[in-house]
């Protein structure tokens, strides 16, 4: 499959949409997600724009959300990168104690995966990560399911490890959302 990864422009709001709500009725999306299609199907074109503005690259910079899109412009796939460090308020897990980032809202199509996509979306988003002015970030983090063992296998395959912290899923203390990292090199 032939794609590219960008970041994703302001005036994209549209897309960005249509791509959210695409992930948010994956079989997986349950587990993957912590919300769902029908919340973010409520949502009004204003909470778009400006999902779009701050993770596009004329953004504050605290958000960066990247796009595999093939030469026909179609987007195949997405991950999005927030920026954590220690002072700044928490928005899930346990606060940040080092500077770091952490990747969320991952998601290929089906008709993409198997392809590189998301081994492309990966590299984007942790080379960003590096790039990032000081205070350097430390380490990229992110949270997967514990019954989710395709994006497991993945993210290990990647290189992240699982750090032993788990936070329990909002709405089901019995279910538990495994940290992974991975450190600086």
């Amino acid at each position: 499959m032939d794609f590219s990864v960008r970041t994703i422009r302001a005036d994209e709001w549209e897309r960005v949409r249509e791509i959210r709500l695409a992930a948010l009725q994956d079989p997986v999306a349950p587990i993957a997600f912590l919300e769902t299609h029908e919340s973010a199907s409520a949502q009004p074109d204003s909470f778009w724009q400006g999902r779009a503005e701050g993770a596009s690259e004329t953004g504050d910079g605290g958000v960066r959300q990247f796009v595999a899109e093939t030469p026909d412009g179609r987007w195949v796939g997405t991950v999005s990168v927030l920026v954590e460090r220690p002072a700044a308020e928490v928005r899930f897990g346990e606060a940040a104690k080092v500077d770091q980032t952490h990747l969320v809202g991952v998601f290929v199509r089906p008709e993409a995966r198997g392809a590189g996509v998301i081994d492309a979306l990966f590299r984007a988003a942790v080379d960003w990560s590096w790039t990032l002015p000081e205070p350097a970030i430390r380490r990229v983090r992110l949270y997967v399911h514990e019954d989710n063992a395709r994006a497991a296998a993945f993210y290990r395959r990647f290189g992240f490890v699982a750090t032993g912290e788990k936070v329990a899923m909002p709405g089901d203390e019995s279910s538990f959302e495994v940290e992974y990292e991975l450190p600086r090199p």
